[in-house]
């Protein structure tokens, strides 16, 4: 099957770096126009340059969890490329490793802003701006940290935990228009999972099944999936994309 994106146009967060700037390059490849964003311009400008098709790509900072910024990024889309069909929830943070007994709630409340009500704002934005009147697909980036407690990076695991739920919320509700769906990686090897992976080494064979572990293009092809005509009767749904890491063993989570 061709799955492309010709003539879609889509917001991607979190997109200077890693799985997002992954899952940009790809829509950009399969056709699309892509607005990419993130809190530093620099970083964006990278993204953009190596993306290497400055026709399709428009790069605007803005930071994952105000409302205000959103509604910006989403009109500055309509108003440059003409509509918004694809959101990508991608940005995330991550500011304590622990238990949440021990948390701060100075971080819970970060943690949460950005990984819980950043990717409602950006709906909300999306929706309301385009999506409602034409249709459209949002896709959530979550984890399978938010598919079962007891993993190292506990703030994060109950924000993705509630991010599943918020998307199947959400498909409920503005369907048949509108898709919702998550993507739940697992261990990809990005900066930002570095404390995860660094020192295993590049050829380690990890005790799942493919026995790798992810890239972001890995992430990025189930994303170009849930965006494309080829998920039209998808909606609510969680797809895992983890190399069987959820089947158990070390590195799993």
């Amino acid at each position: 099957m061709d799955i492309n994106l010709e003539g879609r146009v889509a917001v991607v967060t979190g997109a200077s770096r890693g799985i997002g700037a992954a899952i940009a390059k790809t829509y950009v490849d399969a056709g699309a126009k892509v607005v990419i964003t993130a809190r530093r311009p620099e970083g964006l400008e990278k993204a953009a340059a190596e993306i290497g098709a400055p026709e399709s790509v428009h790069a605007i900072a803005a930071h994952a969890g105000k409302a205000e910024d959103a509604e910006r990024v989403v009109a500055e889309t309509i108003e440059r490329f003409g509509r918004l069909d694809v959101l990508v929830n991608n940005a995330a943070t991550n500011p304590y490793m622990g238990p949440v007994i021990d948390a701060e709630i100075r971080a819970w409340d970060k943690t949460f802003e950005v990984n819980l009500r950043g990717p409602l704002v950006w709906t909300q934005a999306a929706y309301r701006g385009w999506m409602k009147e034409h249709g459209g697909s949002v896709i959530n980036i979550s984890s399978i940290d938010g598919l079962r407690p007891g993993g190292p990076l506990a703030i994060y695991g109950v924000t993705k935990s509630a991010l599943v739920f918020l998307s199947q919320q959400l498909a409920t509700e503005v369907g048949p228009n509108v898709r919702v769906n998550v993507l739940a990686p697992g261990l990809v090897k990005t900066d930002f999972a570095r404390a995860l992976w660094e020192g295993a080494g590049d050829d380690a064979k990890y005790p799942w099944p493919l026995q790798r572990l992810g890239q972001p293009t890995d992430i990025a092809n189930a994303a170009l999936f849930l965006a494309s005509d080829a998920s039209s009767w998808t909606t609510g749904a969680v797809l895992v994309v983890d190399g069987g890491g959820t089947l158990g063993g070390p590195f799993s989570s």
